[in-house]
Formats: C-alpha cells, sequence, structure tokens
C-alpha cells in the first residue's frame, strides 16, 4: 500500500509520541518532528510502500533523539499485562479459531495508529471481543495449510498470544518459523522479548525480517534463512497492519493468512470493512 494524507498524519503525531517517551524537551520535540517532514517529504514519492517510508522516518527520530527504544516501557508493560490475562484465558482456548481470534484481539497492542486507543483493560477487552467474534472468518480454509508455517510476529503484547498460537500449531505437528524484529522499531517484538517467553525453545525457527528495525517487512532485505524458509513454507501467517501493507499488493506468494485488527481507516477500506474489525483473511 501506498502513502495517503491519512498516513502522513499519523506519522508525525507517532514522531510526537516518541519524543514524548524519550522524554525529549521541546527544542529537541521541534528540531526532531521537522527533521523528520523534510525526510518524508523528500520520500513520500518514491517508490516505497508506506510501512517502508514509516521504518525510515522512525529510524531517523529515534537517531536525532538518541534513543533507540523510545517505546520500551510500554512494551515491558504490554507484555506482563498479555501474561496476566493469557494465564486467565488459555485454558478456554481449545480449537484453531479459538487461539487466532486470541492473537487478533491481541493485535490491538499497538501504538503506531493515530486514533488507535490501547486498552487499559485488556482482560475486559478480550473477554468482549472474544465474543464478538472475527469479522473476516477463513479459519476453516487456513487451518489445513498449517504444515510447514512462517510467522511473522508484530507488537509485544501480542507475542504472548502468538505463543498460544504456535503452541497449538506446534502440537498439531506444524513446522513453524518465527520472525520478529532484530533491533527496535515502535512496540514491535524483538528478538530479546521472543527469548524472554521461550519461543526460541518452541519454534523450529527463530530469526528476523532483516538487520533493521523494519515495520512490516520488506523481502529484498530479509535473511537468507528466512528467505529459505518462505520458499518451502505451505503458508505465512501475517501479523499486524504492517505485514499486510507490506505483502498484500506482492505476487508468486505462498498462501498469507493476514491476521489482524483493522485499526485505520485506510486498511480497513482496502480489506472492505469497518475499523475495528478482527480479521483471518486468507490469500492465495
Amino acid at each position: 500500500m501506498k502513502i495517503t494524507g491519512t498516513c502522513i498524519e499519523c506519522l508525525t503525531s507517532r514522531v510526537r509520541l516518541e519524543c514524548t517517551l524519550a522524554h525529549a524537551d521541546v527544542p529537541l520535540t521541534e528540531k526532531t518532528v521537522a527533521a523528520c517532514g523534510t525526510l518524508l517529504s523528500n520520500i513520500k514519492s518514491a517508490p516505497l510502500s508506506h510501512p517502508q517510508i514509516a521504518s525510515r522516518i522512525h529510524r531517523h527520530a529515534y537517531e536525532i533523539l538518541g534513543n533507540p527504544d523510545p517505546f520500551s516501557d510500554l512494551k515491558k508493560s504490554g507484555n506482563a499485562e498479555s501474561m496476566d490475562v493469557c494465564r486467565n484465558v488459555k485454558n478456554d482456548l481449545h480449537t484453531f479459531r479459538d487461539h487466532v481470534l486470541a492473537a487478533v484481539i491481541a493485535n490491538t497492542f499497538d501504538y503506531g495508529v493515530k486514533g488507535h486507543h490501547v486498552t487499559d483493560h485488556f482482560s475486559d477487552f478480550f473477554s468482549s471481543e472474544f465474543v464478538k467474534g472475527l469479522t473476516i472468518d477463513d479459519t476453516d480454509r487456513i487451518a489445513p495449510l498449517c504444515s510447514r508455517v512462517v510467522y511473522l510476529s508484530d507488537n509485544c503484547g501480542e507475542i504472548v498470544f502468538d505463543r498460544l498460537l504456535i503452541q497449538y500449531l506446534k502440537s498439531h505437528g506444524a513446522h513453524v518459523t518465527l520472525a520478529v524484529k532484530k533491533t527496535p522499531i515502535l512496540n514491535d517484538a524483538t528478538l530479546k522479548d521472543a527469548r524472554m517467553l521461550g519461543l526460541d525453545r518452541i519454534v523450529d525457527l527463530l530469526t528476523t525480517n532483516g538487520d533493521r528495525g523494519e515495520i512490516g517487512i520488506c523481502l529484498e532485505d530479509i535473511p537468507a534463512d528466512l528467505t529459505d524458509a518462505i520458499s518451502r513454507c505451505t503458508l505465512i501467517i501475517a501479523k499486524g497492519m504492517g505485514n499486510f501493507e507490506s505483502l498484500f499488493e506482492l505476487a508468486d506468494l505462498p498462501p498469507v493468512a493476514y491476521l489482524m485488527a483493522a485499526k485505520c481507516q485506510p486498511v480497513a477500506d482496502e480489506i472492505g470493512v469497518p475499523v475495528g474489525s478482527k480479521i483471518a483473511l486468507l490469500r492465495v
């Protein structure tokens, strides 16, 4: 997907949020916002996807702020809260659909979208959203494809519920490659988060989506082990809007299951659903 006016407003607001999280004073905040605005003006018409542009903007902000991980505290609190909820609900998840729905609800742990609010009461939110179910539910078509899975993760907090889905897949004989971020970007899960949750001992291969903090995925920049895994997989599970925006318009991919909450209008419009919808969409 290409960048829109709404995307530009969202990017600018997220840079200001990063300044706040980094405890930047007013001069440094204005310097950061101005510099990112200049960079955005220079690259917004380039042949880049929205996630590629956003990644460059956020990495530039981190450099100016001198802070490699402004979302660090929010990531820790998101993981901790998800682990509490996970302990309470995991015994109520039985089917493939149950586990997918739980992982999709947890995709709402996302601080990268203007106008999207991360709930302060995730336990209550999870219960109410679980009852509502999925707006698009292709789980019956996705499940038979899960013999060899490449799982592209997204946010902290969310990755706790990804672990439940991955454990379900492994218990049913799936080979799973998990790709996380190598370096921080927004509140996305990194190798550190995956290892802290023991995912390196659960999946068959734990790897990254590249050497830089990259929102979504840029297939030209991924490591060789992930390229090989994708070439041999029966299904890509792509979590979140960044991976959706990166892959949805590409051809010659294995089947892709997009699991996410549609948290912004451009993505919701692309799929044809209301903002806030929970999606398990198979693209073959």
